[in-house]
């Protein structure tokens, strides 16, 4: 077990922590804005990964995104969610972590961010690793009896 008082806890690898890609909904570059707004709805998250077809990391799609990418200066242009694809509007400035990685080098992202992608040593999607799956394990372990 980790030791909050020891410092253990910040070389926990990202690896006890992370949710696996299998598990993370996620929408491909080549994907409608249509498409990525049902993903988003019905998965109840407001991001999530943008993949190629090898499974590469390229961006993320947000709500918010799809919904600035189809305003017009009159109305909200529907018809451009058919017609946009995932890869003209997501972001792609996005921090990226390795799965080798500790706690350490991510908690810095974590505070300005819900989730971060995971990438493994080939940069291939490995999964997330959220704010949440980290303050778990701090109660965890903050919870702990000292001895």
């Amino acid at each position: 077990m980790f030791s909050l008082y020891s410092g253990e806890f910040l070389q926990v690898s990202i690896k006890d922590l992370m949710i696996p890609s299998e598990r993370v909904a996620h929408v491909q570059v080549g994907n409608s804005l249509e498409h990525a707004l049902l993903v988003l709805t019905k998965s109840g998250y407001t991001a999530i990964p943008v993949l190629d077809p090898h499974y590469r990391l390229h961006g993320l799609i947000s709500t918010p995104i799809i919904m600035d990418s189809i305003l017009g200066l009159e109305r909200i242009e529907f018809e451009l969610l058919e017609e946009k694809r995932v890869e003209e509007a997501m972001n792609t400035d996005i921090p990226r972590i390795n799965s080798g990685s500790t706690i350490q080098s991510s908690i810095s992202h974590l505070v300005d961010h819900p989730f971060l992608c995971v990438e493994d040593s080939n940069g291939y999607f490995d999964g997330i690793l959220t704010r949440r799956s980290l303050l778990q394990e701090l109660e965890k372990l903050a919870n702990q009896p000292k001895g």
